[in-house]
């Protein structure tokens, strides 16, 4: 039987970490970190209109399911033990393609955690053997997400309309970012 390729249930990134959900077990510290973080999530995040014990349960059962059949791979932020955001990837809408996604407790913000969350995981899902790109999207109008793409070396694609906009201070149109897989030098060949 074949197994699956995963990426790693814990990266570890110096000063903090991404672990995989560990299900239900993590429902208080889950539920707290979005609670914390609902008024800086809103403008930008449609599910929080959605937001409840229930859907924090669904999210974490999905979580696992989802790893188990290699279509999601979810991870807490943490530092020293406590949780401070989320990383997560899916597949797209083709099959060598995936959606990635990011977000920090505010008090936590404008460290470059959010980049180094997200570069780690670009790492661990090119050492996948069918990723061929990685996808980032978010509102136009959201800059502080823009910026981590641009400064990982993503490429925007394309805009596309959302209407209506999909959270409060969207302004209805979402960028999306793309980062191919890295080609590895001929052989013969030095890499720079």
């Amino acid at each position: 039987m074949d197994v699956m390729e995963r990426p790693n249930q814990i990266i570890d990134c110096g000063d903090f970490a991404l672990r995989r959900w560990r299900g239900q077990s993590d429902f208080a510290s889950a539920f707290t970190l979005i609670e914390e973080s609902l008024d800086h999530l809103r403008p930008w995040m449609p599910w929080v209109a959605r937001h409840s014990e229930e859907s924090t349960r669904d999210f974490l059962a999905k979580s696992t399911s989802k790893w188990a059949s290699g279509d999601a791979y979810n991870y807490a932020i943490t530092k020293d033990g406590t949780l401070i955001g989320m990383c997560s990837t899916r597949r797209g809408a083709e099959p060598q393609g995936w959606s990635m996604g990011y977000w920090l407790h505010p008090a936590v913000s404008g460290r470059g955690i959010a980049t180094r969350a997200t570069a780690a995981m670009v790492t661990e899902m090119f050492a996948l053997p069918d990723v061929e790109y990685l996808e980032i999207a978010h509102d136009l109008a959201n800059t502080s997400s823009g910026a981590i793409p641009r400064r990982l070396g993503f490429t925007e694609v394309r805009r596309e309309p959302v209407t209506p906009p999909a959270a409060p201070s969207a302004g209805g149109i979402d960028v999306v970012w793309r980062l191919n897989r890295p080609t590895p030098p001929a052989k013969g060949t030095s890499a720079p």
